[in-house]
């Protein structure tokens, strides 16, 4: 009788260790605040080091750069001190980090030193240090994992500015977080840092109005102007209002910008009949990006027309950043097509 065939051991499972919000941290032997947002990631580590100085006002606090790494100074700076005040060591760069501290740090995790909290900023840029994240997800050294993903949808970012003023226990307008973040569509530290300004200066509520006095100025407001002045067909208009905006210092490159957002968009929505909430669902969106986008496809939009303004924009697009000596006369081009539905040089309407 034949042999039973052998069975495969099943492999370890790895223990996955707790995953915390950016905007909640709380302190462990191990702290791994792992992503490409930087914003959101100095905000989880403030965090954590606000929580143990809230616990012990005598907190050590040491920096380390990992890509400047010294033997030995890891063991040093997390050693108990003569009167045993509690110690936070926040290591950046640690997708840069030496062979030195790659070796040393793996050592460490698997006995934290008592009183020590090691915070481990990697920002996910290289693959540099992967065997000590693997071994931190995988539970050696009791750590907890902040991850700090990249906002760039419209729709991340207007979660994020929602969550800011819910954070400080403040009321913003839809429409004035709208507004908001249609002006900051740049680095997300602008964003945050408008929001935060509202946060400290208004009393009471935050209404469209206020947003609109404290920032509209924003190049990226008279982008998104300009913008829907084209999109709704209104040729003469958008002309006048491209050149108001270039007369206020616009820059054509977050002019450019403010046009694909919205067109990128309406190609989204365009032809679907699901309910916004559905489709918004569906394409990480909100559902008033949803409807707004439908109400601009009824202003005589279709496939041909919407292809014909995608590459406009794209040309622009190259021109602007430097494919064109005349960048004014890219940003009229393109708002020609799109405010005429037909290509550059056709009769107007």
């Amino acid at each position: 009788m034949a042999a039973a065939p052998r069975k495969t051991p099943a492999k370890a499972t790895k223990t996955a260790i707790p995953q915390l919000s950016w905007r909640r941290p709380e302190p462990a032997p191990i702290v791994l605040v792992s992503g490409p947002e930087e914003v959101c990631a100095e905000r989880a580590i403030a965090g954590v080091r606000d929580y143990l100085k809230a616990e012990d006002p005598s907190l050590e606090i040491t920096d380390i750069v990992a890509s400047d790494y010294t033997s030995g100074m890891l063991l040093a700076v997390t050693s108990p001190s003569l009167f045993g005040e509690p110690r936070m060591v926040r290591v950046s760069a640690v997708e840069k980090c030496s062979d030195a501290f790659l070796t040393e740090a793996l050592a460490y995790i698997e006995a934290p030193q008592e009183g020590a909290t090691l915070v481990l900023r990697h920002n996910g840029a290289t693959v540099r240090g992967k065997k000590l994240l693997d071994a931190i997800r995988s539970g050696v050294g009791r750590g907890v994992e902040v991850p700090c993903p990249a906002v760039k949808r419209d729709a991340d970012r207007f979660d994020f500015a929602a969550g800011e003023f819910s954070a400080a226990g403040k009321r913003i307008a839809p429409k004035a977080l709208q507004a908001l973040t249609q002006a900051f569509t740049g680095h997300l530290a602008e964003l945050a840092a408008a929001c935060q300004q509202l946060v400290a200066d208004v009393e009471g509520d935050i209404t469209e109005d206020v947003v609109t006095r404290y920032y509209g100025g924003r190049v990226e407001t008279n982008a998104f102007a300009v913008a829907d002045t084209a999109i709704a067909g209104r040729y003469g208009e958008a002309l006048v209002a491209l050149r108001h905006a270039l007369d206020s210092g616009a820059d054509p490159v977050p002019l450019v910008a403010a046009f694909a957002m919205k067109l990128r968009t309406m190609a989204r929505v365009a032809g679907s009949r699901e309910p916004s909430r559905a489709l918004a669902t569906r394409l990480g969106m909100k559902d008033w990006q949803v409807d707004r986008a439908r109400r601009d496809l009824q202003a005589g939009w279709n496939e041909r027309a919407l292809a014909l303004a995608i590459q406009a924009i794209a040309r622009a697009d190259a021109e602007v950043k430097g494919a064109s000596r005349d960048p004014v006369f890219a940003l009229e081009r393109m708002v020609t097509v799109i405010a005429t539905r037909a290509p550059f040089g056709a009769p107007t309407r």
